[in-house]
């Protein structure tokens, strides 16, 4: 009998913890902190939301959180929490994951 086929998952890079869904990407247009490709995702899971603070990102300034893997603390990224420029509003509660911190699992 053939193996059933389960969910595309992204896994962290350092501890294998599993993060995203690969069907909850919004993006895949998106630049992490050095510059390197990065992914908006709707949803995440199994990470740690840090403070939020004010960040100048390209696109303007938004109120953002770092999130960081819940089992080993690697920061994978940011959420996004306020977008002060209408037209970025829909960015609001969205993750970006930056590609070199994680890792397909399972596909």
């Amino acid at each position: 009998m053939a193996d059933a086929i389960g969910p595309r998952l992204y896994g962290c890079y350092n501890c294998r913890n599993h993060v995203a869904f690969h069907d909850d990407i919004v993006s895949k247009n998106y630049v992490g902190r050095q510059r390197r490709r990065a992914f908006l995702f709707s949803q995440v899971m199994n990470v740690v939301v840090g403070p939020k603070l004010d960040r100048l990102l390209i696109t303007g300034l938004y109120n953002v959180a770092d999130v960081s893997c819940s089992d080993c603390g690697e920061i994978l990224g940011w959420r996004y929490e306020k977008a002060y420029i209408e037209a970025q509003k829909f960015k609001e509660s969205k993750t970006v994951l930056e590609k070199f911190k994680i890792v397909k699992e399972d596909w």
